[in-house]
């Protein structure tokens, strides 16, 4: 499988694409003004015990209080038993596996009010509910994760070479420190011991701070952040069967080639830094998937699509024929039709993020065989999500029902905001992300006209916000782009439309220089 990943960075945002045959399969977006938790290492304080949830809440100087669940709540590690030779997910974290073990105490004989704990974020902030953490932390490097107090050595059941597993193990028991416990991520495999000891060397070191700095300071306290988007996406995708990295930001890019080097110096040749004028997202097609993520409807092959929507308790995907009617049987139809939808909702749910209870609702079919066919085509196309996940068989009905691990907003999430006229019924497009199209307008502008004067028409909301970005955004189109930019409020305009005129010759040109996407 061909894979890239290719980063975008803008002032107000950075965009990290990760294709795989070409196609858009994830898109991970960073803004100023979020604040990435997941992986942050807080010293926080009990701010109360509930023996009937069996939960406590916590303050770790965030927005919100977070939530620790007895099943995330750690005991000593002599008062843990895992069995040797059992075998995790990369991705499962120290909590996941005390959740496996047996827990007589109920929370509050552990826990009680005011005390100050050490945890780490497990799951993002979402809607009203504050972050998850756990108490038993864990650091992530490039080919292992450390697992403070902690001894048992753990092999990614991706690697199933049970004599390189054998291997691992033997290596990683000579180079442990005491009190702490590995977990061998697939990309150790086949990696040397020199490998390993640069790995474990940084994390051992980080790990010292973090003790040090909780030893200095009183709850709440942030104690350790874990690597940037850019740095952890490289950390956790780029490997040697990716093709090559490329990135349009000369900062990004020498902060990607020292990590490299750090963790990777045999990939530092993988890494570009692109330098043409048109977009680089442009340049890839991506922002046109970009621009039909936010869009219910997901038009497949022969007429036939795909209607996505949220509720408040689950997310529901429908597949519908269309005008696909087909020459053979109808049942051979519907079977096609199935399978080429199952293929674009599995990179639909990965792309857009889409996370918690997942329920698919496929056109019926009578046969058993063409069900099991659905279901493992369907299962297949997850192998390389880094999310976990629970799917279940095609029901009688149709119906393939599905968990995903939710650790942060969706991407219809992120770009949009809940419908100031429906009372968050209905979402439309926040104001940074009509901004950030904006921006980008101008930057195609640049390389397909030599007009340097514009009247840009907005809706008096979006006027308001550009206008509270001036310093920066418009300031930076003015001098890097050399425009001259007119802004003109309309509020017969929907906030998320906009118009742009050449006052060279008074014509209007908004769709020559939009996606494809948005002019449809």
């Amino acid at each position: 499988m061909k894979q890239e990943i290719v980063i975008n960075c803008a002032q107000h945002e950075t965009r990290i694409a990760i294709l795989e045959n070409d196609k858009l399969v994830e898109l991970l977006v960073e803004r100023p003004g979020d604040q990435r938790n997941v992986g942050a290492i807080h010293k926080g304080r009990v701010t109360a015990v509930l023996p009937g949830m069996q939960a406590a809440f916590l303050d770790l100087g965030l927005d919100r209080t977070s939530f620790l669940h007895i099943s995330d709540v750690g005991t000593d590690s002599s008062a843990r038993r895992y069995d040797f030779d059992y075998d995790d997910d990369e991705n499962e974290t120290e909590s996941d596996i005390i959740r496996k073990t047996s827990r007589q105490n109920p929370i509050e004989k552990l826990i009680h009010q005011d005390q100050e704990i050490l945890v780490q974020v497990i799951k993002e902030p979402l809607g009203d509910k504050g972050a998850r953490v756990s108490t038993a932390i864990s650091l992530p490097g490039r080919f292992l994760v450390l697992v403070p107090n902690e001894k048992h050595i753990r092999v990614s059941k991706r690697i199933s070479n049970w004599a390189e597993r054998k291997r691992l193990r033997r290596m990683l028991f000579d180079l442990r420190p005491e009190g702490f416990g590995f977990i061998v991520r697939t990309e150790g495999e086949g990696k040397t011991e020199r490998d390993f000891r640069r790995d474990i060397k940084r994390l051992v070191k980080i790990w010292d701070r973090i003790r040090k700095s909780a030893d200095r300071k009183s709850a709440p306290a942030l104690l350790h952040r874990d690597a940037g988007i850019t740095t952890s996406i490289v950390r956790d995708f780029f490997t040697e069967d990716t093709e090559r990295v490329i990135v349009d930001s000369r900062d990004i890019y020498k902060e990607v080639i020292a990590f490299v080097k750090m963790v990777a110096p045999g990939l530092r040749d993988k890494v570009e830094l692109y330098k043409g004028d048109v977009p680089i997202f442009d340049l890839y097609g991506i922002e046109d998937e970009i621009d039909r993520t936010l869009n219910r409807k997901v038009w497949i092959r022969k007429g036939s699509f795909i209607v996505i929507d949220q509720t408040e308790a689950l997310w529901a995907i429908d597949v519908n024929t269309g005008r696909f009617v087909g020459r053979k049987a109808q049942e051979q139809t519907i079977l096609l039709t199935n399978l080429e939808a199952a293929r674009e909702i599995a990179r639909q749910i990965r792309l857009r993020d889409l996370g918690g209870l997942i329920i698919i609702d496929f056109i019926d079919m009578y046969s058993r065989e063409n069900r099991r066919r659905l279901f493992e085509e369907f299962k297949s196309h997850f192998r390389n999500d880094r999310a976990k996940n629970a799917i279940s068989p095609v029901s009688d009905y149709g119906l393939i029902e599905m968990t995903r691990e939710r650790t942060r907003p969706s991407l219809i999430q992120t770009f949009s905001e809940p419908c100031p006229t429906c009372n968050g019924f209905g979402r439309v497009l926040s104001k940074d992300t009509i901004a950030t199209k904006i921006d980008r307008w101008f930057q195609r502008a640049r390389a397909g006209t030599r007009t340097r004067k514009f009247q840009l028409i907005v809706h008096p909301e979006v006027a308001k916000h550009l206008r509270a970005r001036e310093s920066n955004s418009l300031k930076r189109i003015l001098m890097q782009l050399r425009f001259k930019i007119e802004i003109i409020e309309d509020d017969s305009l929907r906030p998320e439309n906009y118009k742009v005129i050449s006052l060279d010759d008074n014509v209007e040109v908004t769709d020559l220089y939009k996606t494809k996407a948005e002019v449809k």
